[in-house]
């Protein structure tokens, strides 16, 4: 019973969209290990940009930083 669990950022990520990774997803658990699409679940999580960090920075804060360099 395979679980895959996929996180983005909640930044207006459309219905088919989210669709098409579960779709994806699917197709290549059974593609590469042969699982059964009845039972392969995906679940997708859409995190606040305030609660996605990297390089020691939250997401919106580096985000607005960057669209300051920018101008």
């Amino acid at each position: 019973m395979p679980y895959v669990n996929i996180r983005v950022t909640r930044e207006g990520v459309t219905a088919e969209q989210k669709q098409e990774l579960i779709e994806g997803a699917t197709d290549l658990l059974v593609r590469v290990l042969n699982k059964d699409p009845a039972t392969t679940f995906v679940i997708i999580d859409e995190v606040d940009t305030d609660n996605w960090g990297v390089a020691g920075e939250n997401t919106t804060a580096r985000r607005k930083r960057e669209s300051t360099v920018n101008i």
